[in-house]
């Protein structure tokens, strides 16, 4: 007889009287998703994508994508996968995290797009603006300054929040090992002159177990979310004011080991997704953007995905319902139409 439920096979077989009883655990079963595209190869370790889209023109948007390692950089995708040199940032000490934000406003007449990244060994974040790929941060700003203990120091996860109620733009950043508390700081982005960070407040829960790496920012709904990664996924308010009070921490029971990359699909009237990398067993994990409520997971063939991003913004004729990117172990980045994956 066999038996299967929730991801488990339970296997009973009987021989002359003695019962034997194998349990294993099942990769999902369901069907594989293949990818629309498969990006070039970087030259050491994919960690973390960002999509920017080009609002003058979709179908030349760009994916960013790190590739961690001491000599390592942040490579420009095409959307063919292609490696985009010009546009790709080389000789950056262990980049971690990458995200995107727009319309950085510097005066009343001009705004910018920016790109933002931890560089872990320099123990710092860089901002560079999109699509020129200038940096704007005379070399980096140093994180997590006023820790005494160097290994508190290296920051490893990075996302943006831009608020909807008085248009500031904010980085958010995590590190490789911290404590229980106060995990996460947040700096705000500010121009005068020249742009400087300024730290807001030290906020977040830490379980203890790993590390805190994936963050994610629902900038409409004004929440932040982050992988505990073998706890739980744990969300907060984004804006300062609102206080730095847990407000849930959910999934626990949905992955098999480390919880990682959080991407969000924005559809209409605030409604949506979470898709989150459910590392060991190979497959995401697809959550209400609403209430948090567990939806289903998908196979995707990706290789113990660490970061994803997502956009719902059509993309041209290749993925005209917007485009879900994840990281490949294989040191390269899978492309899918989000539309094979939501539906």
């Amino acid at each position: 007889m066999t038996y299967l439920k929730n991801n488990f096979s339970l296997l009973i077989l009987f021989f002359t009287g003695v019962t034997f009883l194998v349990i294993s655990c099942a990769k999902d079963n369901a069907p594989k998703i293949t990818p629309n595209v498969i990006t070039e190869q970087t030259a050491h370790d994919t960690d973390d994508p960002a999509i920017w889209v080009n609002s003058e023109d979709p179908s030349k948007s760009i994916v960013f994508g790190t590739d961690k390692n001491t000599n390592g950089a942040i490579y420009a995708f095409n959307l063919e996968g292609k490696i985009i040199t010009e546009k790709s940032i080389f000789n950056i000490q262990m980049p971690n995290n990458v995200d995107v934000s727009y319309n950085f406003r510097l005066n009343d007449s001009t705004s910018i797009d920016l790109l933002a990244f931890t560089e872990r060994e320099k123990q710092q974040v860089r901002l560079f603006s999109v699509p020129d790929m200038k940096p704007i941060d005379n070399n980096g700003f140093k994180v997590f300054e006023d820790e005494q203990n160097v290994d508190f120091k290296l920051p490893m996860g990075i996302a943006f929040y831009k608020s909807a109620i008085d248009n500031k733009t904010y980085i958010i950043v995590s590190r490789k090992t911290g404590p229980t508390q106060n995990y996460l700081y947040q700096y705000e982005i500010i121009f005068n002159q020249k742009i400087i960070l300024k730290l807001v407040r030290k906020f977040g829960n830490f379980s203890g177990k790993k590390e805190i790496e994936a963050i994610a920012v629902d900038n409409e709904l004004g929440f932040i979310y982050y992988s505990d990664e073998q706890y739980c996924i744990r969300k907060y308010y984004a804006e300062p004011n609102k206080g730095s009070q847990e407000i849930s921490c959910f999934g626990t029971d949905k992955f098999k080991a480390d919880i990682e990359g959080i991407a969000i699909a924005k559809t209409n009237n605030n409604n949506g997704y979470l898709i989150i990398s459910d590392q060991q067993r190979g497959t995401f994990n697809i959550f209400d953007r609403q209430n948090n409520d567990f939806i289903k997971s998908v196979n995707l063939s990706t290789i113990k995905t660490d970061g994803c991003d997502v956009t719902t913004t059509p993309l041209g004729n290749k993925f005209p319902n917007g485009l879900f990117v994840a990281m490949n172990e294989e040191k390269n980045f899978f492309f899918y139409n989000l539309e094979n994956i939501i539906k």
